[in-house]
């Protein structure tokens, strides 16, 4: 699939899922990608933390891919990067923000000299082959969330990235309806649109709101308090700094990953006015009606600040009477995980504020009302809707529709779009799919590795090693060990069984090693079931004397 006389669209990640965001344009004969997040592993990736989109497509035609342009700089849209972007080979563009946090990420992988970074300012076009790009600010939970006005030789793009409408953003600027009418006014293929929040009839709300929440529930608060909310936040950093200092409080920060946005904001011009933090130690040593601790790990994650803190393993600590806030939303998927910390904390007298008793967070993404005003100031003649799970897509396609956009396009991952011209229309399937990042080594999401683990975390592993003679005769006896296997106070019988049924199983029939390695198996296992009502994993081990 090489982009002739006309303008592709193509999703590797973030169409169907909330995450892994990697788009691409493709016209007279090239490719141009937005974007290249990742997504976080769950239950059914055991041991995983970081999961990569598959980007076999575009690696398979790396000549004609010119670079990758990125929106802002959430994880789900630069985390890929330090993993992918040196062997993709193509230059990176990004402004200054977001590009101090690619830069970072690049440094830890130590692969920063292997790759084109450049940094572009807001405002002004670029070209990159038969692209020219123009970022349009627009609001968001983080500095430096841009749309992109897309220019192709056939037809005008409006690349949404992530975004909101804020009349009083706490950090950065942000398009304003004229500016964004004027951008309509020039004539627009295709609305490229962020699709989270289309079930929200209301509007997402200003962080100006927020200040004011979370003033009246600092403000009340008795003893010490810490919030948790999503590092990348800084526009919440910013209110959380300005509330610290409304309430009198001295602030601490918890989490490498806060201290990394809180760097690169600093350095790139924001952030100014952000109060001097304290260390824990001197946290700990004030009076808590005087401390503001701000942490991370509000999601669940069990290496973060906020469940060590919970675990009592840190050296900051909670007690009764204190208060935890979370200032964010629970993403779909975390509820266990962080009602875990939450039973934990509870159970130590802490009082627990979330968004359902207080107006203590809102959302970086466009609720209806938000959607309505877009599609009204950009007049596309196609919305495309991106970064949602399905439901999501088809809902935002129906409400556009319904708005008075003419055309509208229903994809996922994988489905190649024309858009112009006679478009849209769907013409092809391009291979998509998940990696894993195991370690220092990236996987395929559904490869032997993954699969094997996943039965191991399910029915448990065997392990019966086996000593025979050149002649197949068994020497001694043999010896079986048991890791996940349900038996508890039946494994001393369940031993000596496995161990008569391996024995068994040489007298029948050794002259085949790998027969013999089969039976074994088997014969172990069928005991185990026997047991237990399940089939473990068996590993045999042959020994010739």
């Amino acid at each position: 699939m090489k982009p002739g006389n006309e303008l592709l669209f193509l999703a590797l990640g973030g169409s169907g899922e909330i995450g892994m965001n990697v788009n691409l344009y493709g016209t007279k004969g090239k490719w141009l990608m937005v974007d290249c997040g990742i997504t976080f592993g769950d239950a059914n990736y055991p041991g995983i933390d970081v999961i990569l989109p598959d980007l076999q497509f575009i690696e398979e035609r790396l000549d004609d891919l010119l670079g990758i342009v990125l929106t802002h700089g959430h994880e789900d849209h630069i985390g890929a990067l330090p993993y992918l972007a040196a062997d993709l080979g193509v230059p990176l563009y990004a402004t200054p923000f977001t590009a101090g946090l690619i830069r970072g990420k690049l440094e830890e992988e130590g692969i920063e000299d292997r790759v084109e970074l450049n940094v572009v300012e807001e405002e002004g076009p670029f070209g990159i082959g038969p692209f020219t790009i123009t970022y349009a600010p627009l609001a968001h939970s983080i500095p430096e969330g841009n749309a992109l006005l897309i220019e192709t030789p056939y037809g005008k793009i409006f690349h949404t990235g992530d975004w909101k409408l804020d009349e009083a953003p706490s950090l950065g600027g942000a398009s304003t309806a004229a500016e964004l009418t004027a951008i309509g006014d020039q004539g627009i293929l295709a609305l490229v649109c962020d699709s989270t929040n289309v079930f929200n009839p209301e509007a997402s709300g200003s962080e100006a709101d927020v200040r004011t929440g979370l003033d009246e529930v600092i403000g009340a608060a008795k003893g010490r308090v810490l919030v948790t909310t999503f590092a990348s936040n800084a526009a919440r950093l910013q209110t959380l700094g300005e509330v610290a200092q409304d309430t009198g409080r001295e602030l601490c920060v918890a989490g490498r990953s806060l201290d990394r946005i809180i760097r690169v904001a600093k350095a790139t011009g924001y952030l100014r006015d952000f109060p001097e933090t304290i260390d824990f130690d001197t946290a700990m040593t004030l009076p808590p009606s005087r401390v503001l601790i701000v942490a991370t790990g509000g999601q669940g994650e069990p290496r973060a600040a906020l469940n060590r803190i919970a675990e009592g393993s840190h050296v900051l600590k909670v007690h009764e009477g204190d208060t935890v806030v979370f200032s964010s939303r629970q993403i779909p998927g975390n509820e266990i995980a962080i009602g875990r910390i939450m039973n934990l904390l509870a159970g130590q007298g802490v009082e627990l504020i979330t968004d359902r008793q207080a107006f203590i967070h809102v959302s970086g993404h466009p609720g209806r009302p938000e959607l309505a005003e877009m599609y009204r100031w950009i007049r596309p003649e196609i919305i495309v809707p991106v970064h949602g799970e399905v439901r999501h897509m088809h809902e935002q396609a129906r409400f556009a529709l319904s708005q008075g956009v003419p055309k509208a396009v229903n994809q996922v991952n994988g489905d190649i779009v024309r858009l112009a011209p006679d478009g849209p229309r769907k013409i092809g399937l391009a291979p998509v799919g998940r990696l894993v990042l195991d370690g220092d080594v990236i996987l395929p999401a559904d490869g032997t590795t993954i699969n094997e683990r996943r039965k191991l975390a399910l029915y448990g592993q065997i392990s019966v090693a086996v000593a025979i003679s050149s002649k197949g005769n068994l020497i001694g006896r043999p010896v079986v060990r048991v890791e996940g296997v349900p038996v508890e106070e039946d494994r001393d019988d369940f031993l000596d069984e496995a161990a008569d049924a391996a024995a068994e199983a040489v007298k029948k029939d050794s002259r085949d090693r790998e027969k013999l390695r089969e039976s074994l198996r088997l014969a172990v296992r069928r005991v185990a079931t026997r047991y237990t009502g399940k089939k473990p994993v068996v590993d045999v081990l042959l020994i010739e004397a």
